[in-house]
């Protein structure tokens, strides 16, 4: 017996996805060492995304995951690929439970490791977008633009438009452009992006929805928005959140973002049309 209480926080609905953290841990790390050792299709997902309903974990769950994942690969050598990766994964789950600082420290080493051991254009790219969103969250929000910029110029070269981290990048650059109020770059970026992204990833994409989000909060939080342009946002996201519902759950964090926004925009809305 384990005094351990049980968790889900993925998508998961009714009583499907409880489960102790040192279970999921442990599953995570046999799965890939099986894989490792085989040669079979790699199993790293596992360390973030829940068996049942493929979605990621968030919150506590997946900072618990980084941990118990870095725990197990760093005694590996530094140009090692699980080793980098299990820093990424600690990074990240240090920002989704709001240890910023933190992970801040683990994304900075993390960066200086990629450079230090000659990784891919890829890997370092991906290091700087992590640690971009760190600065965002510590209010560095021009350091950030600056490093999310540069991230998605040499995301566009190196693997198109049509590339999901493109599309993130494109998307992580519009949400830092809203932070600082340059909306109608924001706006701009996210109607040459938007279309990409249905086509590619669909409709009910988390990252197609998180476009959305940020091209609809671009469009609330402008002074100068039209009652038009207020309308558009509203009905953005009048459409976005039952297609969030349906995948992730009333509980996501995105689910519960684009509800705020939504209920933000119709207030917006409203106060303008009566004034």
């Amino acid at each position: 017996k384990t005094k351990e209480g049980l968790v889900r926080m993925c998508a998961c609905r009714g009583t499907s996805g409880f489960a102790h953290v040192s279970c999921l841990a442990e599953q995570a790390k046999i799965l890939c060492a099986e894989a490792e050792e085989n040669n079979k299709v790699s199993q790293w997902h596992r360390w973030h995304t829940c068996s049942l309903c493929e979605q990621n974990y968030h919150g506590v769950v997946e900072c618990a995951l980084g941990w118990a994942c870095w725990k197990t690969y760093l005694g590996r050598p530094e140009d090692d690929w699980a080793r980098g990766a299990a820093m990424t994964r600690l990074g990240n789950g240090l920002h989704d439970a709001e240890h910023h600082e933190d992970a801040l420290s683990v994304e900075e080493a993390k960066l200086a490791m990629e450079r230090r051991v000659g990784a891919s254009a890829y890997s370092i790219l991906g290091a700087q977008s992590n640690l971009a969103t760190t600065y965002d969250k510590l209010g560095q929000h021009d350091q950030a633009l600056r490093m999310r910029l540069g991230v998605y110029s040499e995301r566009l070269k190196l693997s198109g438009e049509e590339h999901r981290e493109t599309l993130l990048a494109a998307n992580n650059c519009a949400f830092s452009l809203g932070v600082l109020e340059r909306f109608e770059e924001a706006k701009s970026l996210m109607r040459k992006m938007m279309p990409v992204a249905r086509r590619v990833l669909g409709e009910s994409h988390e990252l197609t929805l998180m476009m959305r989000l940020n091209y609809a909060r671009s469009i609330y939080k402008d002074c100068g928005a039209t009652l038009d342009d207020l309308r558009e946002a509203v009905m953005t996201l009048e459409d976005a959140e039952p297609r969030a519902q349906r995948v992730f759950g009333s509980a996501h964090p995105l689910v519960e973002g684009i509800g705020i926004s939504l209920r933000t925009a119709r207030e917006t809305l409203a106060a303008r049309e009566t004034s």
